[in-house]
């Protein structure tokens, strides 16, 4: 993978859930070439945070970015001061991401800090869609999912807003159809929607959250299991170069 790191210009960061953050930055180069599922890797400024943080790209204009993210460390701490104008270092965006289908209805599945990548998939999509996005307590990103033309479904485990309970419980509990998925979340949750399409002959892309190192495919520290015809039945992928985005259908879970 080709890295190369392009300096931004932060025009939004403001917080639209407790500890989540959206914040627009500007640089066309990354913008252009940007697809929905990728990801950038962010460089704090501060010295003891000296490895990149890998964020969801949530959406693309013409010449800004959009980054939804959640505050879980001092590196992300850190952004979540920044103000308007102030200069970012990131990479431009990186990994394999979603492939749009054209089919008859589109389900995307998405759980807290996983929901953000599904709007912007949602904007490509050209067909009728439905987003079925969980959370813990608080949800954020309805309006832009409706907004991408999706009709939105909530799930949260407190039962704060919408069905109380998960996802996967909401989708049943409603009999929401589609012929094709796509998801991004916590993994378990990604096992039992990739368990559920088999099951119903459904094909499904998934966005693997794995903590990753260098962010870039060198360090080899986010790899997974994905079916093979080799002589052991798998061959290992490395979670930012070859995905986040992989078939449900072809990841192993089981280890």
């Amino acid at each position: 993978m080709c890295k190369k790191i392009v300096k931004g210009r932060v025009l939004q960061n403001i917080e639209i859930a407790t500890d989540v953050y959206r914040m627009v930055i500007e640089n066309k180069e990354i913008a252009t070439l940007a697809s929905c599922g990728q990801f950038v890797n962010v460089y704090p400024k501060r010295s003891h945070t000296l490895l990149p943080r890998p964020i969801s790209i949530c959406e693309i204009a013409r010449d800004t970015i959009t980054l939804v993210y959640g505050v879980l460390g001092a590196g992300t701490k850190e952004f979540a001061s920044y103000k308007v104008g102030t200069s970012i270092k990131l990479s431009t965006a990186v990994g394999t991401g979603f492939k749009p289908q054209d089919t008859e209805m589109a389900v995307l599945v998405g759980g807290g800090i996983g929901v953000p990548p599904l709007v912007e998939l949602a904007k490509q999509l050209t067909c009728p869609k439905i987003a079925v996005i969980g959370f813990r307590d608080e949800p954020f990103l309805k309006a832009e999912l409706e907004k991408a033309g999706a009709k939105v479904y909530i799930a949260t485990e407190s039962g704060k807003e919408g069905f109380k309970g998960n996802v996967l419980e909401l989708i049943k509990e409603e009999g929401i159809q589609g012929d094709y998925f796509y998801s991004c979340g916590p993994k378990v949750m990604l096992k039992a929607l990739a368990d559920y399409c088999s099951e119903k002959n459904i094909p499904i892309q998934i966005s693997l959250e794995e903590r990753m190192g260098c962010g870039y495919g060198a360090c080899v520290g986010c790899v997974c299991k994905i079916k093979a015809s080799t002589e052991t039945g798998y061959e290992h992928k490395k979670v930012c170069k070859d995905g986040p985005v992989f078939l449900g259908s072809e990841v192993i879970w089981n280890d």
